[in-house]
């Protein structure tokens, strides 16, 4: 497999590696962390001022003893030159001058730490500003992503549910179209079924041909019971033997005289 391959890969791999990480990361838990890592470095630093203070509060005290035994040595030799001992105050003046040198070496370890403390104090109270403020930054930028990351899933359910509304408005849609449609197929069926045109395959109301037939002449009789009470009031005849006559088969003039002058209709069908 060739370099340029391997790269490629690894780039990929980077790539969705970043991408699977930038998902699962939390701002606020990394602001919190954050936040942690300060408050832990502010309490070295606070160690640090504790155990610069107790080293030269430990030298302050061994300076003040040595002080003590310097003026104490120096007391000896002032005595014992009183009492006419020259040597022994020469001896205690020696002593003196001993410990002044450790004396003046404390107190040169002495500044050096009351300054080295100073500047861890100035320090600290530096960074307790900087963790307050990163503190008070650090909520505000929680309560902002949290309202945010409300709106968020506010927004997306309201998507969510639109997405749901149309979708129930599609499926209205087709039940719709398709209750139009069997009403017009049913509607079309039982028309075919009336006229005839389409066969009852369940045998329901279903007509045989004399049924039909007897059907189709009581309409044509009507037709011409009709047409004979209008004839007989235009010739003056008595329409109630139209009825009669149409029923029985025979004219209209065996009921009723026809006037000899007028013409000679045929009623036979």
């Amino acid at each position: 497999m060739s370099d340029g391959i391997m790269k490629r890969m690894g780039l990929i791999f980077r790539s969705k590696a970043n991408k699977a990480l930038d998902r699962a990361e939390d701002p606020r838990e990394t602001l919190d962390y954050s936040y942690q890592k300060q408050l832990e470095l502010l309490q070295k630093v606070r160690r640090g001022v504790a155990d610069v203070a107790t080293s030269r509060k430990r030298l302050e005290l061994q300076l003040t003893q040595l002080q003590q035994q310097s003026a104490k040595y120096e007391d000896q030799g002032r005595k014992a030159l009183s009492l006419g001992r020259e040597d022994l105050a020469r001896e205690a003046l020696t002593r003196k001058a001993n410990m002044q040198s450790q004396i003046n070496e404390l107190e040169a370890q002495y500044q050096q730490l009351q300054a080295e403390e100073e500047k861890l104090t100035l320090a600290s109270q530096r960074l307790q500003a900087k963790v307050d403020a990163f503190r008070t930054k650090k909520e505000t930028i929680k309560a902002t992503y949290t309202a945010a990351q409300a709106q968020t899933r506010i927004a997306e359910s309201f998507s969510g549910i639109s997405e749901e509304m149309g979708d129930v408005g599609l499926a209205i849609q087709r039940a719709e179209d398709k209750t139009a449609q069997m009403q017009a197929r049913a509607g079309a069926i039982d028309e075919l079924l009336a006229s005839g045109a389409l066969d009852d395959a369940s045998g329901l109301g279903r007509k045989d041909d004399i049924e039909a037939e007897l059907e189709r002449v009581a309409g044509g009789s009507d037709v011409e019971l009709e047409l004979a009470r209008m004839k007989a009031e235009l010739t003056g005849g008595s329409p109630a033997a139209g009825p009669q006559a149409i029923e029985q088969g025979g004219r209209p003039q065996d009921a009723a005289p026809q006037q000899q002058d007028g013409p000679r209709i045929n009623y036979n069908k």
